[in-house]
């Protein structure tokens, strides 16, 4: 019956009044003010509320703490690519031809497009080291290294797996007698979440252990180097072949 309240609702043991940005902060104010009941940080509000969940809706509260940041990235590139496919896919304005095959003037920019597109996609799993190693608790430029890691260059591009397979060519490292596939990890989400959250574990418990005079020189590459290996060596191909039997 408020005319500046848009809504309310419950959720997680938690009564929501909707009022709007702006606004909202000056009534969280005034409400402070006269009831006394002290201010909370949005963090100590996620962590009141994930006291009232069960487990699969913390773990959906966690994925939806990790894809929300980097939401923007992915949807702009699936528009992008959308305006490429509308330039590149046969028979939508012409009846068996596209329009850079009409207008092949505009064939270099629709390549340009479709590379700004597959950006995000090509390295996903550094968007997700970013997000998901922050939502851990960790250093999210770790997180960074550890994802574009996983699509470097030197790798067997994720895309080109299967015929790699076929034809019995897929590099391997030999440590120790051990053969680990080079391969990448191209546009895969399991192998990242699960690295990620091994690397914020890692660091975490370093830190509090190594004094802060060589930190800087033990943390990160001990943490970078045990979170690397085991990627390569086991939750990359585990994870791979889930991500397989669940495709």
């Amino acid at each position: 019956q408020i005319d500046v309240v848009k809504g309310s609702f419950s959720t997680n043991g938690q009564f929501q009044v909707v009022i709007g940005q702006g606004t909202v902060n000056k009534v969280y104010a005034e409400l402070v003010k006269e009831t006394g009941i002290g201010e909370s940080t949005k963090d100590e509000v996620k962590k009141a509320s994930e006291k009232n969940m069960n487990p699969l809706q913390r773990t959906v509260k966690t994925l939806a703490d990790i894809f929300i940041p980097i939401l923007p990235a992915i949807v702009t590139a699936g528009l992008l690519m959308g305006i490429n496919n509308i330039l590149t896919a046969q028979g939508i304005f012409f009846s068996t031809k596209s329009i850079v095959q009409v207008y092949p003037q505009w064939a270099d920019l629709a390549n340009m497009i479709n590379l700004i597109a597959g950006t995000a996609f090509t390295f996903l799993p550094a968007l997700i080291g970013w997000s998901a190693v922050k939502r851990f608790g960790g250093n999210p430029l770790l997180g960074i290294v550890l994802g574009v890691m996983l699509v470097h260059p030197d790798l067997l591009n994720a895309w080109g797996y299967g015929a790699a397979e076929q034809s019995g060519k897929i590099p391997v490292w030999n440590l120790f007698g051990l053969e680990v596939q080079k391969v990448g990890y191209q546009g895969q989400v399991l192998p990242i979440l699960l690295a990620s959250y091994m690397l914020a574990k890692i660091e975490v418990f370093l830190t509090k252990r190594t004094p802060e005079g060589i930190q800087l020189l033990v943390v990160a590459p001990i943490t970078l180097l045990v979170t690397g290996f085991a990627s390569f060596i086991i939750i990359g191909p585990v994870t791979f072949a889930i991500g397989n039997v669940l495709t």
